[in-house]
């Protein structure tokens, strides 16, 4: 009963911002479509579709308006006007109960609040539709308090969510089902990504480990600051995590009275963007003005301030190789390498002409290079180039939309703090770095390094594999048998010789090439 109450809300409220008009627009079935001319008769709908559905999203509650914001990134899928209004979607949620909020510690630490912290703010400093935070000073071990911050999940989310989600995939199939348009958009794929982006972010043990790994990876970079995890007092429904004090990024009057450098500060925040992305492989992929701030401390300042780590972001080898080669492609204006790399990268069918990609490439992309550099958007590029190959069954892969959607919000804030922002002067390095990392001797050694193991246990065993092989070979006199054997060492010496010439050259080879992509790439 309790789903088909909600089934009747969802439909009540699409029914009264108009979204019939989005859902039933496009299907082929004759009684559908006259559902769809009565469902108009009597509405006048003068707002745009897209804020429509965004007001709906937020009526509909959290767990929709979470589903927006994932839309939002899929702008590979939706209409220009339609992305641009859910990326508005913002957690307007109202606090649950202090009370609440400590009775969950309280059943996850195992220990009454008293004996766990020394003092504790019932307040909550943010509230969001998943979680709502706290600060509180952490009673140490040694007697020493420590400042912190506890971020405690909603109570009840996981039934609401699961049974939203219930009726997220009813509607998904529907939709798949009587829509070619609504086939193009996708909607199990998105409610099934959707699913899991929900159920990763209800476990903050999850966050905190991503939080620890961006903390290990930044050290020495000497630009961001990343909360320590406090694991002792950490569960799946709690996360308590060093406090963290700043300016938030978007008081930009108040931090350039304090003596920050803005223009640094802007191009700070593309080199630990791009050092995540091109150096690990592992980037923080909800980098909004919402979670930055900027350290004032002395010994600090001046540096980022990274807050909420429930969205990441990992790239593989071949996708750096993807982005990197594709950015290089671009502003050489090689389109059919841009091409290639779609076809070659398997995310485009191999049966795909290349100078009909090429050409769809060239279209959208040629019209930036009539702005200057430093207005050229790389997070546009990569919209861009997933668009034009939307049509040629282009399959994007989860973690480049979260790259791009990071890239956007990384190019807007640095924009936005210094409208001179050369993005490509700060990205190149990087980008010219990775390659001279794929196929120079560094690599090379690496990949020897990272081997090596195979190999020691390997050689030890050829003698044996030698001594096998002969076994099973054909009944030979003991003379002939002794003279293969001394043939095959001395086959195995020069076959070592041969290996170590080719591996020298080959070294040769790889400086040789290093110094040719460098000249032929930038």
């Amino acid at each position: 009963m309790s789903r088909l109450l909600r089934a009747a809300f969802i439909l009540w409220v699409l029914w009264r911002r108009g979204l019939d008009q989005l859902v039933l627009t496009g299907f082929d079935h004759p009684v559908l479509n006259a559902v769809a001319r009565v469902l108009r008769l009597g509405r006048k709908l003068d707002t745009p579709r897209g804020q429509r559905l965004r007001q709906a999203l937020e009526d509909l509650g959290p767990i929709f308006v979470k589903l927006g914001q994932v839309l939002s990134t899929r702008r590979d899928l939706l209409p220009v006007d339609i992305a641009d209004e859910l990326a508005l979607l913002q957690d307007r949620v109202p606090p649950f109960s202090a009370d609440i909020a400590i009775a969950t510690i309280e059943r996850n630490l195992r220990r009454p609040l008293d004996d766990v912290f020394a003092s504790f703010e019932r307040e909550p400093v943010a509230s969001a539709s998943i979680a709502q935070v706290h600060f509180a000073v952490l009673k140490d071990w040694k007697g020493a308090p420590k400042e912190v911050a506890v971020k405690v999940l909603r109570p009840g989310m996981t039934d609401a969510i699961r049974k939203d989600l219930r009726l997220m995939h009813m509607m998904a199939n529907w939709l798949e089902a009587f829509s070619e348009d609504g086939r193009r958009l996708k909607p199990k794929e998105v409610v099934a990504e959707f699913d899991m982006y929900l159920h990763d972010e209800l476990d903050l043990v999850r966050e905190a480990a991503s939080a620890a790994q961006l903390r290990r990876n930044m050290e020495g970079l000497d630009l961001v600051l990343v909360p320590e995890m406090y694991w002792d007092y950490s569960s799946t429904e709690v996360l308590v995590m060093e406090r963290m004090h700043g300016v938030p990024i978007s008081q930009v009057d108040k931090l350039r009275a304090a003596g920050v450098d803005i223009p640094k500060l802007a191009r700070d925040g593309v080199t630990i963007f791009f050092t995540q992305v091109f150096r690990d492989g592992f980037f923080h992929a909800d980098m909004h003005p919402g979670n930055i701030q900027v350290s004032l401390a002395p010994e600090t300042f001046g540096r980022y301030i990274s807050l909420d780590f429930g969205i990441v972001g990992s790239l593989t080898e071949v996708d750096k190789e993807y982005l990197a080669q594709n950015f290089a492609a671009f502003f050489r204006r090689d389109y059919k390498r841009v091409a290639e790399l779609h076809i070659e990268s398997g995310w485009v069918p191999a049966t795909t002409k290349v100078n009909e990609l090429e050409g769809a490439v060239r279209a959208v992309c040629e019209p930036y290079f009539d702005r200057p550099l430093k207005e050229i958007s790389l997070g546009m590029v990569l919209l861009r180039l997933f668009q034009a190959s939307r049509r040629f069954n282009v399959e994007i892969q989860p973690q480049l939309v979260l790259l791009q959607k990071t890239l956007l919000n990384i190019e807007g804030l640095g924009r936005e703090l210094d409208p001179n922002l050369d993005l490509w002067a700060t990205a190149k390095p990087f980008l010219e770095n990775w390659m001279m990392e794929q196929v120079g001797p560094q690599k090379l050694m690496d990949q020897l390094k990272f081997h090596a193991p195979r190999y020691a246990k390997l050689v030890p065993e050829l003698p044996l594999l030698l001594h096998s092989y002969l076994q099973q070979a054909p009944t030979q006199s003991t003379t002939q048998l002794q003279l293969e054997i001394l043939a095959e060492q001395r086959r195995t010496n020069r076959l070592l010789q041969i290996l170590l010439s080719v591996g020298l050259g080959f070294v040769a080879g790889l400086v040789v090439m290093q110094i040719v992509v460098r000249f032929r790439l930038f």
